[in-house]
């Protein structure tokens, strides 16, 4: 009897409820978020678990909506859940910095030293020459984890603070390696940003 009582009191309806469709919000379209950015990658299996669970959340929030349609505070914090997930979604693909991607950099200087340094720091490199709009220049080309772009970005500022590049994602690369288990997606690989000391 006492929960009844505590359901249809001012507490519940303009605090508890509230809150609720709040964070169902924030955690629904976060998923949201990172099921579109797996699907992008080409994690299709984990882009279905994820949207089981983001549409099973969605449900919850709505229904309550529908059940207390006279409360414009609902809408607000529903409105507010909704902007604050889009943005902590975005939060957590940076953090978990998915997939591979190419590099394209465009110099006119010369550009050997930062080649050389990106090999050495065991970055697949291409390098081919072009004509610009004003003269030669060297096409760079790098194949790299998402996670490792600021690093391949401090060296191309490093040699040529000035130098064009452009970053892309890449859905698939064939290195001419067979893939192992060692080397495929596993679930604590996608938490590991988020581990103490990281």
């Amino acid at each position: 009897m006492s929960l009844l009582l505590f359901v249809d009191s001012g507490i519940f309806s303009f605090i508890v409820l509230p809150l609720f469709i709040f964070f169902a919000r924030v955690m629904d379209v976060s998923l949201g978020t990172i099921r579109l950015v797996f699907i992008s990658r080409g994690f299709k299996h984990y882009a279905s678990i994820i949207g089981f669970f983001e549409i099973l959340i969605w449900l919850t929030a709505i229904s309550q909506i529908m059940q207390n349609m006279n409360s414009p505070l609902l809408f607000l914090f529903y409105a507010g859940g909704f902007a604050t997930g889009t943005f902590v979604g975005i939060w957590i693909e940076e953090k978990l910095s998915l997939g591979t991607i190419m590099i394209e950099v465009i110099t006119r200087k010369n550009a050997l030293g930062m080649i050389e340094e990106l090999k050495a720091k065991k970055f697949k490199v291409t390098s081919i020459d072009a004509e610009g709009e004003n003269g030669h220049v060297k096409m760079i080309f790098i194949v790299t984890k998402r996670h490792n772009a600021l690093k391949v970005i401090e060296i191309i500022r490093e040699f040529n603070s000035k130098a064009f590049y452009a970053i892309e994602d890449v859905r698939s690369v064939n290195d001419g390696t067979i893939p192992t288990r060692k080397n495929r997606l596993d679930y604590m690989k996608l938490f590991a940003p988020f581990r103490k000391g990281k």
